[in-house]
């Protein structure tokens, strides 16, 4: 009788121990794919500041894995228990733990990145910001999908999408996320707003047609370009359903995403960059 064959799981969880706060978990993604130098990517899950779990974010983790990297996916606190900055200093102790571990996950040279839809989006701009000011780590790139990044929540896409200051999911997750008036001026919590974008790593946005969050997605891209940093903003055709496409993927979706995500992330740009 023959022995079944063995089945790579598609993720494993790993635990950060935090002194005087609460542990953290990731998720990681693509170890069974991993060789020297593939990329690690810190995700960062959606949610509007105060839900979203990492089963909701697997789609966008399992898509940058299948793009060749390995994903580290991170269950943030939120808000409005957990408000800003909480869960950017949590990804910056995730940031740091993945650093750490790069020998042992793809080799001392392997590119990190931080990635993140909506929310996560916001998290991951912010991040690499504090990664920029507080002298590391170094990052190879950042990937934003459909971004929050404005707490005005008053583009025109937005208003497309009928959303109001009165039950829209972002005006919501803003006010639960920005606890204190002087955080809706803090560039880490509203990176819209961020005076100083020089220094930052290249960075990719990805917005859709019909997305919401496109007009700021590509707003932030013009003012980074203007700060003098490589960004580069994809516009997906739609009708894409975004952005709960996010959690709910169809494969034409998976598809369109790979090649941008692919193409960044295995450019010659990003090689060495993190040595």
């Amino acid at each position: 009788m023959s022995a079944l064959p063995h089945t790579e799981p598609a993720w494993t969880d790993r635990r950060i121990e935090r002194p005087g706060t609460a542990p953290l978990t990731l998720r990681l993604y693509g170890l069974g794919r991993c060789t020297p130098g593939t990329p690690l990517v810190l995700h960062f899950h959606a949610g509007a500041f105060t839900g979203g779990t990492l089963a909701e974010g697997a789609t966008v983790a399992q898509a940058l894995a299948a793009a060749g990297s390995v994903v580290a996916s991170l269950d943030y606190p939120v808000a409005p228990a957990r408000p800003f900055p909480q869960a950017l200093e949590a990804g910056h102790a995730a940031l740091q733990w993945l650093h750490a571990q790069r020998k042992g996950l793809a080799g001392l040279r392997a590119p990190l990145y931080v990635a993140g839809e909506e929310a996560g989006g916001n998290l991951a701009a912010a991040l690499a910001m504090v990664a920029r000011d507080r002298g590391g780590p170094e990052l190879a790139g950042a990937i934003l999908l459909s971004p929050m990044l404005d707490m005005c929540v008053a583009t025109a896409s937005q208003r497309d999408a009928h959303n109001g200051p009165v039950g829209c999911r972002w005006a919501d997750g803003w006010r639960a996320y920005l606890s204190r008036a002087d955080d809706a001026v803090h560039p880490y919590a509203v990176p819209a707003r961020a005076l100083r974008l020089a220094g930052l790593p290249r960075t990719l946005l990805i917005s859709a047609a019909d997305d919401p969050l496109r007009d700021e997605t590509l707003a932030f891209a013009q003012r980074l370009r203007g700060a003098g940093i490589a960004a580069e903003a994809q516009l997906l055709p739609g009708p894409t359903g975004w952005p709960g496409s996010y959690r709910d993927a169809s494969p034409a979706w998976a598809a369109a995403l790979h090649a941008p995500l692919h193409s960044f992330l295995h450019s010659e740009s990003s090689r060495g960059s993190t040595a």
